[in-house]
């Protein structure tokens, strides 16, 4: 219940800023916990219930993505079994009551991506990114530590062990902010970060790495809320960190 309640907490914090009126199309990736992929699929439905109210799933932004010879549609029950895009629903439903019959969704599931592939999925993207009634959603949690995660890094000068784990993350998250793929990508190669939206992450720093080299587009990325489900004091303890922060363009 704590985790749940830690994620409750950071995810609400840059959806209920939402410019709700100027969206019509919410890209949502998410990484794949249940199947393995080497690239991104998208779902097979029409659209995703809600307890507030379904969400149709754009059929031409499906179309255009698949043209691409990039995108496989994932199985429906690979889409059911994945929580990594589901949890975001309901807070994008909320966010965007007001005007729920004039925009669509777009859920991306992210599979493990080596560097070449996350720079090419950012150049896919880095179009829709530009289009300001576009948002995207980009679904991740922090570091996983503990021993039923396998990771256990921790740094004693950093002071206990929660200390050592929040300046790791707070680490990757001030490259996040820098918008540095490849000071991401070997952040990722150096400290092992079980970080599950990683992919997801490093799609996003391409994409807005492309955009602005192509266009001049200036992005800003702040981080406005850091969380762990746990102060873990020895090796015996385990937590899951949770971030949340924002792209926006810069005016």
């Amino acid at each position: 219940m704590q985790d749940i309640l830690t994620v409750v907490h950071v995810l609400h914090m840059p959806i209920k800023g939402l410019m709700h009126k100027k969206i019509k199309k919410i890209f949502i990736l998410g990484p794949s916990h249940h199947v393995y992929l080497k690239g991104c699929a998208l779902s097979p439905t029409t659209f995703y219930e809600t307890p507030l109210y379904n969400l149709k799933i754009d059929q031409e932004i499906n179309c255009e993505l698949q043209q691409t010879e990039k995108f496989q549609l994932m199985s429906r029950e690979t889409d059911e079994a994945e929580h990594s895009i589901e949890m975001q629903l309901p807070y994008i439903a909320k966010a965007m009551e007001s005007v729920k019959d004039n925009f669509t969704i777009i859920p991306v599931l992210v599979g493990s991506l080596d560097q070449q592939s996350e720079k090419l999925y950012g150049k896919i993207f880095s179009k829709y990114l530009l289009d300001p009634e576009n948002l995207f959603v980009i679904s991740s949690d922090f570091c996983h530590w503990g021993e039923r995660f396998n990771y256990m890094h921790y740094e004693s000068d950093k002071g206990e062990i929660y200390q050592s784990i929040e300046a790791l993350d707070k680490q990757g998250m001030q490259i996040i902010e820098s918008l540095d793929p490849v000071n991401f990508y070997q952040y990722l190669k150096t400290y092992r970060n079980t970080i599950c939206g990683r992919h997801p992450i490093s799609v996003m720093l391409n994409a807005a790495s492309e955009a602005q080299k192509s266009t001049g587009a200036d992005y800003e990325f702040q981080f406005h809320d850091y969380k762990q489900s746990n102060r873990c004091m020895n090796e015996g303890d385990s937590s899951v960190s949770y971030a949340a922060g924002s792209l926006v363009v810069k005016t």
